[in-house]
């Protein structure tokens, strides 16, 4: 399992970092950064914010690293940093003042960072798995968070265990979630269905004449009633296969090249390398991916966590 292998070969590393070995730290992030950047991404839907999230995580990490008294846990620990920081981001966002009655910046998402879209394309998922991910959209928010963790334990990158740990929940009680959400996530896949088939059932097409095709709970409610109801969509679900089949073994989505988390790891290798030359390259760190949680001088100050090696393996 692909979690097991992680955690022998984590435990050496984390040792090693907390040992003062920056290469170890480099490595750390290397094989760590894109399991934060993906729970980030599907708990937050692709806000802007997930690049802060995944660059703010790190660096908590990092420079927790001397606090983490068992290094075997360091998994679980990292995913129950990338949590809080969720939740703090989703906090701040229902905290946000508003102008003209209007949220001013948090119920935008960024349209290049719609992580179902990354899932699909950058996986290049097709058939259930593909109808897997879009059914994520019509998931309630409370369930995203959940789902984020939930996706990577049928991966086969988190145990159950640590989701719990990481939703600080008993085991009974999050199965019990997890069941729930996972209906929830049967609801939407067959939705998905019923929207894309053609010919649209006519009883279906009449219903949703005043739907603008946003993903929401009240729709999703409407056409499964409608689904359960219906001699010509009842069918739809009949051949569903497992959730858990279709994403086990699934890998990460690869962080976009492009991605200012990935930026932000560029600069505190340069400023490691270089510091002479850092110093013009970290004026621009205040902007873009350092600007949220440090700049250049921030970075370079963890001994160049994202070195060349670690950065190679980040962008493959």
């Amino acid at each position: 399992m692909k979690a097991d292998v992680q955690n022998r070969t984590g435990t050496p590393l984390v040792l090693a970092a907390q040992a003062g070995d920056r290469q170890a730290r480099e490595a750390l992030v290397a094989t760590w950064l894109p399991l934060v950047y993906n729970v980030a991404g599907r708990a937050l839907g692709g806000h802007a914010d997930v690049d802060d999230v995944a660059q703010e995580t790190m660096i908590r990490a990092l420079d927790g690293l001397d606090g983490l008294r068992d290094p075997e846990s360091f998994r679980s620990w990292l995913v129950a940093i990338t949590m809080n920081q969720v939740r703090r981001r989703h906090a701040a966002g229902q905290q946000q003042p508003t102008v003209g009655g209007l949220d001013e910046t948090w119920e935008v998402e960024d349209p290049r960072a719609d992580f179902t879209d990354l899932t699909i394309l950058r996986l290049g998922l097709s058939g259930q798995r593909r109808e897997v991910a879009e059914a994520t959209r019509w998931l309630d928010p409370d369930d995203r968070e959940l789902l984020a963790l939930w996706w990577q334990e049928a991966a086969g990158d988190l145990t159950r265990a640590e989701l719990a740990e990481a939703l600080d929940l008993t085991p009974q009680h999050t199965a019990v979630r997890v069941q729930r959400m996972k209906k929830q996530l049967e609801a939407g896949r067959i939705v998905v269905r019923a929207l894309g088939a053609y010919p649209r059932c006519p009883g279906l097409t009449e219903l949703t004449a005043g739907f603008d095709g946003t993903p929401n709970s009240v729709w999703r409610k409407r056409i499964a009633r409608h689904i359960r109801d219906c001699s010509d969509c009842g069918g739809l679900g009949r051949d569903l296969f497992p959730a858990e089949g279709l994403l086990a073994g699934l890998a990460l989505v690869p962080i976009p090249l492009d991605s200012p988390v990935l930026l932000h790891f560029q600069q505190a290798a340069a400023t490691a390398a270089s510091p002479a030359a850092a110093t013009g390259a970290g004026s621009g760190a205040g902007t873009g991916a350092g600007a949220h949680t440090g700049t250049g001088a921030h970075a370079g100050g963890h001994g160049g966590w994202a070195g060349t090696a670690a950065r190679k393996a980040v962008l493959a």
